[in-house]
């Protein structure tokens, strides 16, 4: 596999980190209560996180060479 490839598909995992923290903080703001919402909530902020990351990674990296 090539490394402009491989980018793009650790592109999208840092993507689906992302919509799914927007998931579970919305999950976790309108359905869940108690503990049970703060874990939620603090699992929703370390996707967020890691998936920000990932992004931040792939877009400052700057181009691959063909």
């Amino acid at each position: 596999m090539s490394e402009p490839m491989l980018r793009m598909y650790i592109s999208f995992a840092g993507m689906i980190l992302l919509f799914l923290a927007t998931g579970l903080i919305l999950l976790a703001r309108h359905k869940l209560t108690g503990i049970i919402s703060g874990i939620v909530t603090a699992l929703a902020y370390i996707c967020m996180l890691v998936g920000g990351f990932i992004i931040f990674f792939i877009v400052f990296s700057g181009p691959t060479p063909a």
